[in-house]
């Protein structure tokens, strides 16, 4: 059987980095866009910042079509994000920041999926938990988060311009557990924490069909106890 073909938008970072590494374990053929070179991955397409947005999508959408070939994908995973504090006072740098970490990934992944994605594929967007209310303490953050999330209901509604049967989802984090909010956060509650490897091995699952939410959802990972309930908002 052939190998399942997938790509990680954001593939080096924390939560990236675990998915690239469970998905090869369970052979999958994986890709990984970002900045930096995961050398896990089968290949690799690096990302340069200081382009604009159509500029990315065009070189980043020649780099996967040289790499794929004639063959398709069965699912398109963004994990890119990042994350900016600040109110009105500094909304401006937070959310110039926050467009480019999330929403510029998220827009690109979505015109990735209308070009290469199978009938029947997965898309997963970045989203965040707290941006279902208001974010006062970190506006830039939320405004792209919430961006994201209208993207996700956007590509799930008819002519939306993806494959058919296309199924896209939302993630919801509140906080996951990385080593950098482990370093940032230290005095924190754990328990309250998602852990990486539920996160990649839910993906997994979704892409083999199993328990995958209905299109267009909004996926909320609430942690308590060190257990994860998945809730759609």
């Amino acid at each position: 059987m052939m190998a399942q073909r997938v790509i990680v938008y954001g593939g080096k970072g924390a939560l990236g980095s675990t998915v690239v590494n469970l998905l090869k374990s369970k052979n999958y053929w994986v890709g990984s866009i970002d900045l930096t070179v995961n050398e896990q991955a089968d290949a690799n397409v690096i990302v340069k910042p200081e382009l604009s947005m159509p500029e990315q999508e065009s070189e980043i959408s020649s780099k996967v079509g040289d790499l794929l070939g004639d063959n398709k994908l069965d699912g398109i995973l963004c994990v890119a994000g990042g994350w900016a504090g600040g109110n009105a006072k500094k909304i401006v740098e937070a959310a110039d920041s926050m467009w480019k970490q999330s929403v510029f990934p998220s827009v690109i992944t979505a015109s990735l999926a209308s070009k290469y994605l199978k009938e029947g594929g997965l898309v997963t967007m970045p989203g965040a938990h707290p941006a279902l209310e208001a974010t006062p303490g970190m506006m830039g953050y939320g405004l792209a988060k919430a961006a994201v999330h209208h993207l996700t209901k956007s590509l799930a509604a008819e002519k939306s311009g993806l494959p058919s049967n296309t199924t896209v989802v939302a993630t919801l984090p509140v906080t996951l557990d990385t080593p950098m909010n482990r370093k940032f956060m230290s005095s924190a509650d754990f328990t309250t924490w998602t852990p990486l490897e539920f996160v990649a091995e839910l993906f997994d699952k979704w892409l083999q069909g199993v328990e995958r939410p209905s299109n267009g959802s909004l996926v909320q990972f609430i942690t308590k106890n060190s257990t994860t309930e998945l809730v759609v908002a």
